[in-house]
């Protein structure tokens, strides 16, 4: 069985982490490098960093805390937000990021998707994909933005895989912040049909929520950010949980 990867998730917002409640209501929470230095001491296989008011400002998320991670960080990390065309994409990972993610841009010029994954590999390209009822959702970092798209989940993540995405981080808008587990049967759907990696989020609140979601097929990854922040479950003692209900995790860096 593949080793699962715990991957701590920090919302960005006027160089901040911000967390919600199923995408809205966002309160600060801390220092990006403070927190991203103590996550990867403290055993994150990877992290996630979501610019989130980037798309829906037309803007690109900035390369110099992109660097400074780099610099900082002994693990792999993905970067996100509003990247839309295969020069952002190049910036990013030329100032050290592992992965970049696109989401909503995707939806106005699929062709990136085909761009990034034939120049760098579908190993570097992460699609994100909000999630609501079973269709996709857009701009969801602004509450007066976000819209809802008559497009499938299931339709979109099939496409995106054609194109060439090498993982696929699913966030269950309807689970988001509210700590009582996974939607497994959203995530179900989604990783039935693709053979590609899926990262859940969206839910997690306790050990047991990352043991259910990670006996779902192609479910490799799973994202949290409250239980994180707020101390609820320190990684390192969900790590030993995870470990003594047999849960398979990656070694720990370092």
């Amino acid at each position: 069985m593949l080793k699962k990867r715990i991957i701590p998730c920090l919302d960005i917002k006027d160089g901040l982490v911000v967390k919600g409640v199923q995408f809205k209501n966002h309160e600060v929470l801390g220092d990006v490098f403070e927190l991203a230095s103590q996550y990867n001491r403290d055993g994150a296989d990877e992290l996630v960093f979501y610019d989130i008011t980037a798309s829906p400002e037309n803007r690109v998320v900035h390369t110099d805390w992109v660097e400074k991670l780099a610099i900082t960080l002994s693990i792999p990390f993905c970067v996100a937000g509003g990247i839309k065309s295969l020069e952002d994409a190049t910036r990013l990972l030329d100032s050290g990021a592992e992965k970049i993610s696109v989401n909503s841009m995707a939806f106005k010029n699929p062709r990136l998707i085909d761009q990034i994954a034939q120049k760098f590999g579908s190993q570097a390209l992460v699609i994100g994909i909000d999630s609501s009822d079973g269709y996709v959702h857009q701009f969801t970092g602004d509450p007066t933005k976000s819209r809802k798209l008559e497009i499938k989940t299931t339709d979109w993540a099939r496409e995106v895989v054609n194109r060439g995405a090498g993982e696929i981080v699913l966030n269950c808008m309807e689970a988001d912040g509210l700590r009582t587990g996974y939607d497994i049967q959203q995530l179900k759907k989604v990783s039935d049909i693709c053979h590609c990696p899926i990262v859940a989020s969206g839910g997690a609140g306790k050990p047991e929520d990352f043991e259910e979601v990670f006996r779902l097929k192609n479910v490799t990854g799973a994202l949290a950010a409250s239980i994180f922040h707020k101390k609820i479950w320190p990684l390192p003692k969900l790590r030993k949980k995870l470990l003594e209900r047999g849960v398979p995790l990656r070694k720990m860096y370092g």
